[in-house]
């Protein structure tokens, strides 16, 4: 394997965990405010992450890669209001996008057809995860400071199973 496609699948791996801690601060903080529905998405979005990460992993290995686990960024100590997470959360699914689609064009510049594939399943992830943080901002945007609203969006993403 390529060692600038191993050094950018490591680091990868690294973003995707940081991705889960991040969600899964967020998932505490949703607890601590009562906000249950939200706290069980975001929980949920952080065992996708951590997948995302296992699943380059194992690719690496498979490959016949080495595998460097690099540091996880902490995540913030303290959170705003659900539309000031959520609006974050689809910051940081665009940042994502950003560094698959930067991996795979290193892929495909250096003619690393398995690694190009591989990553189209990220690519094609990344559109369904934009679209739900999209949707969800939009959702929180409408309800603005109604509580009822609030409560209602809370309950309908209590209901999100785990991916």
């Amino acid at each position: 394997m390529n060692k600038a496609i191993q050094t950018a699948l490591n680091e990868q791996i690294a973003a995707e965990f940081s991705a889960a801690y991040l969600y899964l601060a967020m998932s505490a903080h949703f607890v601590e405010q009562n906000f249950n529905g939200f706290a069980r998405w975001m929980r949920a979005q952080s065992e996708e992450e951590a997948q995302h990460a296992m699943r380059i992993y194992g690719y690496l290995l498979e490959r016949g890669g080495h595998v460097e686990l690099g540091a996880v960024t902490p995540p913030p100590k303290k959170f705003g209001s659900p539309l000031e997470i959520f609006r974050a959360a689809l910051d940081h699914e665009r940042e994502v996008t950003k560094s698959i689609h930067d991996i795979y064009e290193l892929a495909r510049s250096k003619k690393d057809y398995a690694t190009e594939i591989e990553l189209q399943w990220f690519v094609t992830e990344q559109v369904q995860e934009e679209s739900s943080a999209e949707l969800t901002v939009e959702q929180l945007t409408r309800a603005g400071d109604d509580v009822s609203a609030l409560l209602l969006l809370d309950h309908q993403f209590g209901r999100r199973d785990g991916d």
